[in-house]
């Protein structure tokens, strides 16, 4: 009991635990340093699955809000989702972004994946998320419309924190190849009422000559 995904993929194997980017523990899915307190059927996954290729793109764009807060620190976060090909993170910032400031994003990216930070999910109350999230008022109004008594989870790589479910890969150093491919508008919630933020759309590969390749 309280063994985790990443020790049983070390335990089948190196190659495995390198794939390795997230796991099914009785068809749920997990981060792989998520303890398992019950019998279960696991299964790891890699980059192959699809669900794995959303959890590693969904992990990259943490690696890009990271990126452009260290640099923009005024910058106010929308939402980040993995889709079908790749992923998206808006943004709400006074300037607009320019291909010259991707260039920069993508080298604070480059350091944060050197750096190999732990990614580590934490459970909060509501209270303590809004608290956390004080100046960030698109979180907060997320926050705010989530059910009582919801289980809230928030992931952490160094001094940077976002509110989401999960999972992520363990840490930024598994993002090895990546590139930040375009800049659009997006209305905040899709509604054309709201705020226009910029969105900033990439993609992201466990090795560079996928991203080659792609």
């Amino acid at each position: 009991s309280g063994v985790t995904p990443k020790e049983v993929a070390a335990g089948l194997g190196r190659k495995l635990l390198e794939a390795a980017i997230a796991a099914k523990v009785n068809n749920k899915l997990i981060d792989l340093t998520a303890p398992i307190t019950e019998d279960a059927e696991i299964e790891i996954l890699t980059f192959e699955s699809k669900e794995a290729k959303a959890v590693f793109w969904h992990s990259a764009n943490h690696l890009l809000a990271h990126a452009v807060k260290l640099l923009y620190p005024e910058t106010k976060l929308g939402v980040g989702p993995a889709i079908e090909n790749g992923f998206y993170y808006d943004f709400d910032r006074e300037f607009s972004f320019t291909p010259e400031d991707l260039k920069k994003i993508e080298e604070k990216m480059h350091e944060l994946i050197k750096q190999n930070l732990p990614i580590k999910r934490v459970e909060v109350s509501k209270e303590q998320a809004l608290a956390e999230s004080a100046d960030e008022p698109y979180r907060i109004e997320l926050i705010k419309e989530l059910p009582k008594g919801e289980k809230i989870s928030m992931y952490a790589q160094g001094e940077f924190t976002d509110l989401c479910r999960g999972p992520h890969v363990d840490a930024t150093g598994k993002i090895r190849a990546f590139k930040l491919t375009k800049i659009s508008g997006a209305y905040w919630k899709g509604d054309a009422k709201n705020k226009q933020l910029q969105r900033i759309y990439g993609i992201a590969f466990p090795e560079k000559k996928e991203l080659d390749a792609y």
